[in-house]
């Protein structure tokens, strides 16, 4: 597990969330959703720049950190992980394209390593906002996108965060799909994993 905490991060929250029962009957094996995230300074607040290199890197570095502190958190080898998500929040003094560059270019090699594998593309959201701010982080399964048990969510939101030069960064793993899925589509044992869709 990564230990050093780079400098930029302000503070980390790790979070999971267990479905027991659902209906009226039990979710055997429980439906397990971990939730890591960072709050980061942000190097572009308040001014523009043309080149976003510094949020591309620290992205790299938060997808292995936040994707191993979510398989830590649920208790499983990286194998075991099943789906997985990112988002971002963009305080005030920032804009939208500060968590793209944060999400996109590099952060979803390192949160690969993490999970093992990862054929399928990261689902991804990203939103602007003050303290508070919340966001659903959408789930897929990590290497067949049409596996339609595991599309899902999870809010993510820190209550001090994101001030006007912070983001917050999120990646969500999960040891399961959703609780007593039943609408069909790709099984998990029928997964391939070659194409990131069957």
């Amino acid at each position: 597990m990564t230990t050093d905490i780079p400098s930029y991060v302000r503070k980390l929250v790790v979070q999971v969330d267990e479905i027991h029962r659902e209906m009226g009957r039990d979710v055997v094996p429980p439906t397990r959703r971990a939730l890591a995230m960072a709050v980061i300074a942000n190097p572009y607040a308040g001014h523009y720049a043309e080149n976003l290199d510094a949020l591309i890197a620290i992205g790299e570095e938060l997808g292995g950190l936040l994707g191993e502190r979510c398989v830590q958190a649920l208790g499983i080898a990286p194998p075991q992980a099943q789906s997985y998500g990112k988002a971002a929040i963009v305080g005030e003094a920032g804009e939208l394209e500060h968590a793209a560059a944060i999400l996109h270019p590099k952060l979803g090699a390192p949160l690969r390593i993490a999970v093992e594998k990862g054929a399928a593309l990261v689902p991804s959201a990203k939103k602007q906002g003050g303290l508070g701010t919340a966001v659903d982080v959408p789930l897929g399964h990590k290497d067949a996108a049409f596996v339609r048990s595991h599309f899902d969510a999870i809010e993510a939101r820190i209550g001090d965060a994101p001030r006007a030069n912070e983001i917050v960064v999120a990646v969500a793993v999960t040891a399961s799909g959703r609780p007593l899925a039943r609408i069909g589509g790709l099984a998990v044992d029928q997964i391939k994993g070659e194409d990131g869709l069957r």
